[in-house]
């Protein structure tokens, strides 16, 4: 039944996609050389145990919260050579950071936190194995400390292994909050679960955190490309396709973001075996995921029509780059999603989509047009010691840099010789 559906299914996410423009034309600059950067310490007398997330609290206070994999959210110090953090948000003591891809994984605020005091976590928990996707609020007395007693579970997702967690948030412009979910873990999508529309595995989804239904602690949005009103009519009464799901054919989404300028939604998918790659999301888009990896077909189990492709992918080896259509991209394993550059520091990176592989440390970047690479290239040189696993971004649009070296870093030009 899958696979005699799975095609109707794939042609109506095609057409749903299509109403999501493309980006609009690139300025001048789209096909000029990218800028040879460097890492500054943004922190430098402060140390940080495996940071994920940064993020800017929407309220005017100007404060940056950053995530810790073993579950703590701190604030960082106003002053950049501060030495306190202060702790804002702790459920250590549950114990979320078993394994290297488990943890306090996701952390967005509500776009309305200033008066809401809303915030969204992703955390792993163990018997049974699940990925906890939760609301709480800040204190009503204190800005500076989450009310754990707030908490309020929106979905909870029991799974087999306990890699392929993804578990980015992110809001939309739209409002909505767009969650990523890996392919429930192993190697190679043993359950196929990439092309499953039936589970949650393997997507983007997109829920509605403010207005509960009747069936679940949160809304779907009628827009979203797989409710019932949205898909063909020959699927059976019995047919049960998540209506979460947003984009589909995702393996392992580490990290996504959206545009501050533009609104589009940019996620990095790590691969199998082969190669990492890029995929610029759109409405009820099938990434292709285990049927193919990137650019290149993986399993024959079944033909599928109408995958979305990469904008961009780089191979695990030297020989897989120069087989690509990267073939200046430098080999990597472990592909780690940033954010497209929208701040003032840097005027040449401006429009680049910037991002890490988390094996070779170092830092690469791309311009786009039309969902096609114009340019592309190194920003910071690897370097293995980093472990870059996370980026973050301020409201004014400067990207940070969030390895497990213990530091913080700032994208800066590089210094005169």
């Amino acid at each position: 039944m899958l696979n005699s559906l799975l095609p109707n299914l794939t042609r109506c996410a095609a057409l749903l996609g299509l109403v999501c423009a493309l980006p609009a034309p690139a300025p001048a600059q789209e096909d000029a050389p990218l800028p040879t950067l460097a890492l500054k310490s943004a922190y430098p007398k402060i140390n940080f145990k495996r940071p994920l997330c940064l993020e800017e609290a929407p309220d005017e206070s100007h404060r940056c919260f950053l995530t810790e994999q073993a579950g703590r959210v701190l604030i960082l110090p106003a002053d950049r050579e501060g030495a306190e953090t202060k702790t804002f948000f702790d459920i250590t003591d549950r114990r979320p950071y078993q394994k290297d891809e488990e943890g306090l994984l996701g952390f967005a605020f509500h776009p309305k936190f200033k008066e809401n005091r809303k915030f969204y976590v992703f955390y792993t928990q163990q018997d049974p194995k699940r990925s906890v996707i939760s609301e709480f609020q800040a204190s009503a007395t204190d800005p500076g400390q989450a009310d754990l007693k707030t908490e309020r579970i929106l979905l909870t997702i029991e799974k087999p292994y306990w890699n392929h967690n993804g578990g980015c948030l992110a809001f939309g412009p739209d409002g909505y909050l767009y969650i990523s979910v890996g392919d429930s873990g192993d190697g190679k999508d043993p359950h196929n679960f990439g092309q499953s529309l039936n589970f949650l595995f393997a997507k983007i989804l997109r829920i509605d955190v403010d207005h509960p239904d009747a069936k679940r602690p949160y809304g779907i949005p009628q827009d979203n490309p797989f409710t019932r009103a949205n898909l063909p009519r020959n699927l059976p009464d019995t047919w049960s396709v998540r209506p979460e799901t947003w984009a589909f054919g995702l393996r392992n989404v580490w990290r996504m973001s959206f545009d501050q300028k533009t609104g589009e939604l940019w996620a990095a998918d790590v691969g199998q075996d082969n190669y990492e790659e890029v995929d610029l999301i759109l409405k009820g888009g099938n990434y292709g995921w285990s049927v193919a990896e990137a650019f290149h077909p993986f399993k024959e189990t079944f033909a599928q029509p109408n995958l979305l492709e990469p904008v961009l992918e780089y191979g695990h080896s030297p020989q897989l780059v120069q087989e690509s259509k990267f073939p200046k991209h430098p080999p990597g394993q472990s592909i780690t999603g940033g954010f497209v550059y929208r701040g003032k520091k840097l005027p040449a990176l401006a429009g680049v989509y910037v991002y890490a592989d988390y094996v070779n440390g170092g830092v690469f970047g791309f311009r786009a047009s039309g969902g096609k690479v114009t340019s592309y290239g190194t920003l910071v040189r690897p370097n293995p010691i980093r472990r870059i696993a996370g980026f973050g971004q301020d409201l004014a649009g400067e990207i940070y840099v969030l390895p497990f070296d213990g530091h913080i870093y700032d994208l800066v030009e590089p210094a005169a010789k």
